[in-house]
C-alpha cells in the first residue's frame, strides 16, 4: 500500500470534482461518518456506496469551489488504518481535516470517517469533532 500516492490521488481527484473517481477506491458496503453528512441529508453515517454517491454529489451542489491540500498521511499497516490530513478550502473558507479509512486486503474502503481538527485562522474556536 503505498499511502501517500493514494492520498495524492484521492485529493486530485476531490480537486476535479470526480466523484466518481474518489468511490472508485470504496467498497460497496462502505460505512462513512461524517459532521458534513449530518448537515446534507439528516444523518451522521452514510451506509453503502450509492447512498455515498448521493450526499457526495449533493453537498458538490452546494459547492462553488473546493481544493483539497494533503499535509500529512498516516499509514498503520496493522490495523489498515490511513489518516489524510489536510486543508479543505471550501467556498473560500478554510479547514483541517483529518479522512480517516480503513481498507480491506484487497484496498478498498470499508470505513471511513472525517474529523474537524481546526477551523480557519480567522476563527478563534479550535473544535474537535469525532462521531463514533
Amino acid at each position: 500500500m503505498d499511502a501517500d500516492q493514494f492520498a495524492s490521488r484521492w485529493a486530485d481527484a476531490w480537486n476535479r470534482r470526480d466523484v466518481e473517481e474518489v468511490l472508485a477506491h470504496f467498497d460497496d458496503d462502505i460505512v462513512f461518518t461524517s459532521p458534513t453528512a449530518r448537515a446534507v441529508t439528516g444523518e451522521a453515517v452514510v451506509k453503502g456506496k450509492e447512498s455515498l454517491r448521493a450526499y457526495w454529489n449533493a453537498a458538490m451542489a452546494r459547492i462553488q469551489s473546493i481544493r483539497f491540500d494533503v499535509e500529512r498521511v498516516l499509514w498503520d499497516a496493522g490495523r489498515r488504518g490511513l489518516a489524510i490530513i489536510y486543508t479543505a478550502r471550501i467556498d473560500g473558507a478554510a479547514k483541517r481535516v483529518s479522512e480517516n479509512l480503513i481498507l480491506d486486503e484487497s484496498g478498498r474502503v470499508i470505513e471511513a470517517d472525517d474529523i474537524t481538527i481546526r477551523l480557519s485562522d480567522d476563527d478563534e474556536r479550535i473544535r474537535m469533532l469525532e462521531l463514533r
